[in-house]
């Protein structure tokens, strides 16, 4: 009944996901709001001028804080790790550790370093993906036997 495109409450330290296609979502961290706007703290590579799009890789990727709507608004409160991972104080950890990180330069990877494992980090202080997780399973057999027997 005309819910369909409510957004959720949203509390400081909540990750936003941010769906983008079939396989990927951006992930974000709630900030909370400043003069009234609500923020969130994402890692992106938008702005990055050294992508690799074969690797999936983009050097100069930068922590931002922006609007909560610029990123889309089509999202929903993911605390996916809840019920296994304590989610960290939002005001005496998460907080400062955003805002030490705002402006640095970091590397934006798709498989070990993306916008779902910053949140993750962000939040619980672990560096989880469980989108890269379902396809990294096919990923793996490539590698992994080579790598075991030390011919790599």
């Amino acid at each position: 009944m005309g819910l369909k495109h409510s957004h959720p409450r949203l509390f400081p330290g909540d990750i936003v996901e941010y769906p983008r296609n079939k396989y990927f979502s951006h992930f974000a961290v709630y900030y909370g709001e400043k003069d009234g706007v609500p923020y969130v703290a994402h890692l992106t590579c938008r702005d990055s001028d050294s992508k690799l799009p074969l690797f999936g890789r983009a050097l100069r990727s930068e922590v931002k804080l922006e609007p909560l709507e610029l990123l889309g608004n089509k999202y929903k409160a993911s605390n996916m790790l809840d019920d296994s991972h304590q989610p960290r104080d939002f005001h005496t950890v998460v907080k400062p550790a955003i805002d030490d990180l705002i402006g640095r330069e970091v590397t934006f990877d798709i498989l070990f370093h993306n916008s779902e494992h910053q949140a993750t980090l962000l939040r619980y202080g672990v560096k989880r993906s469980e989108q890269i997780e379902r396809v990294y399973k096919h990923i793996m057999p490539a590698w992994k036997k080579l790598f075991e027997q030390k011919k790599l």
